[in-house]
């Protein structure tokens, strides 16, 4: 009895690691669908946008340090980037 429990349990902890695993987009995102986003306008990200598409084009994903960019005021924010195939998008999380 113990056996069978113990596999389904560990099938079930690899189903949902490899689930999990983010995965490179199917078709290449460019630099025009990144600069549609506009988060260098919103944002102040000090990673180039060059940096940004490897790493969206590699893993699929990127979290990357910022500020939101309001004048005389200090708001850190953690900004992640998914490339789906809807396009790219931003989510920001507070630091």
């Amino acid at each position: 009895m113990r056996k069978p429990l113990c596999v389904l349990i560990a099938s079930l902890l690899t189903t949902c690691l490899l689930v999990a695993c983010s995965l490179p987009p199917l078709s290449p995102v460019t630099r025009q669908e990144l600069m549609q986003t506009r988060i260098y306008s919103a944002f102040l990200i000090e990673e180039s946008p060059e940096e940004l598409l490897y790493a969206l084009n590699t893993r699929g994903e990127v979290i990357v340090e910022g500020k939101r960019n309001l004048p005389g005021k200090d708001f850190p924010v953690f900004v992640k980037l998914l490339a789906t195939s809807d396009g790219v998008k931003v989510l920001e999380y507070d630091r």
